[in-house]
This record gives C-alpha cells, sequence and structure tokens, in this order.
C-alpha cells in the first residue's frame, strides 16, 4: 500500500519503520527537519513541511494514497486541522490519533475511519500482561477476544496438543508454538532466539520453554494462564 504518515514522534516514527519494513510504500511527513532526517534513509520518502497549510500538499501525492495516518501527538489542533484536509483532497481511508475526549468527539463528526490512542491501548496492554503473570505478549482482537502468546504450564510439558485438546478443556484454538532455539551468528556468538515452529498437529508435542499463542475468550485465557 501506498501510506502517508503525519507526524513523526514516537508513535509515527515507529509506524514508518515497521509498516515499511511490512513492504508498504511510507512517506512520513513532520514540520521538524530533524525528525524527517532520523527517518529519511529507512522508508520510501520524508518530507518537511507544515501540514496545517493545505498549499503544501501539493508535494504529496494524497490522490494516489490509500491509507493516511494522522499520528501529530504533540498539538490537538494540529492534528485535527490536518485531518480535515486529508479528508478534504484525498479519497484515502483515514486513521487519526485522538490526545482526548473532546478530539474524540471531532474525529467521530468528521467520519474518520479509524481512531488510535496509542498510549491507552499501550498501558491497557502492559496491564493486561502485569496482572496475568505467565502472558508473554498479547493483541486485543476486541473487548472479548484476544490473540496471546503464553508461557506453557509445567504439566503440559512432555504431551502433544492431541493429548492435552486445549480446545475443548479451555475453549482456545492454539495457532501455533514459539521456541527457543541457539543461534551462532558469523562471528561466533550465540544467542537464543524464538522461532515460530509452524501450524501445530495433534502430534506436535510440547517442550520445555515453549511459549504457546491462542486465540479465545480473554477469561478462557485467564484461566489457562493459572493451570499450573
Amino acid at each position: 500500500m501506498k501510506i502517508i504518515i503525519f507526524g513523526l514522534g514516537n508513535f509515527g516514527m515507529s509506524l514508518a519503520l515497521n509498516l515499511t519494513e511490512s513492504g508498504n510504500e511510507v512517506i512520513g511527513v513532520d514540520k521538524q527537519i530533524e525528525k524527517v532526517n532520523l527517518v529519511k534513509d529507512k522508508i520510501a520518502h520524508a518530507i518537511c513541511l507544515d501540514s496545517t497549510n493545505e498549499l503544501a500538499y501539493q508535494a504529496l501525492p494524497v490522490k494516489q494514497t490509500d491509507l493516511a495516518v494522522v499520528a501529530i501527538g504533540e498539538n490537538e489542533g494540529a492534528a485535527i486541522i490536518t485531518t480535515a484536509i486529508v479528508k478534504k483532497l484525498s479519497k484515502a481511508k483515514v486513521i487519526s490519533r485522538s490526545l482526548s475526549p473532546i478530539h474524540d468527539t471531532v474525529l467521530q463528526a468528521m467520519g474518520i475511519d479509524f481512531i488510535v490512542h496509542p498510549e491507552q491501548e499501550a498501558a491497557e496492554k502492559l496491564t493486561y500482561k502485569i496482572n496475568l503473570k505467565n502472558v508473554v505478549d498479547n493483541y486485543k482482537v476486541d473487548d472479548k477476544y484476544s490473540i496471546t502468546e503464553i508461557k506453557i504450564p509445567e504439566s503440559f510439558i512432555g504431551q502433544t496438543l492431541g493429548e492435552l485438546d486445549i480446545r475443548t478443556r479451555f475453549g482456545l484454538n492454539v495457532i501455533t508454538f514459539l521456541r527457543k532455539r541457539e543461534k551462532t551468528n558469523l562471528l561466533g556468538v550465540t544467542t537464543s532466539v524464538r522461532e515460530v515452529v509452524g501450524v501445530p498437529s495433534p502430534d506436535t508435542k510440547v517442550e520445555k520453554e515453549d511459549v504457546m499463542v491462542v486465540f479465545g475468550l480473554n477469561e478462557k485465557i485467564a484461566e489457562l494462564n493459572n493451570k499450573k
């Protein structure tokens, strides 16, 4: 996809780099040249301009863009004006960062496709991981369902998926396993990495220190988390 990201702060820059790594053509925009310089060699294009100035958009391919992300986090007014200009000039899907409940209301009134709250969502994710001590990572699908990486209970070690019957016992789908492996680089340095096992079968045997990736209801994931 062709994506323009307005605002290259921590959130915008991380998003730009991740989207580039996953094969998208990303244009990063910020009014601070220092931020543009930090990312200019890591994404397709990085442009220094004031996104609240409609005339400046002549330098951007907004009409050919599939997705526009307004990631401005320092100035609520600038974020709202930028979103309004993008909506006016482009038919691209728009994702906009919100900085307050009032900002939410304005974006909803503008018909924004998707509103994000990165700090709040990060805090919720961290809270979930803290509350569930065996959780390695978690992706919240909605208010009820999650995809979660969870450490294997000791009682599971050495058993196959068929024997464990996770779906029947816990109502969860096992997507895959992350398994620790030792890798040696060209300099002879050995490090531990986690590799995806692939699509598991009923015969897949659980090993010590495996991480199980499951999908299902949050309360069922919590139930599995409490298993010893």
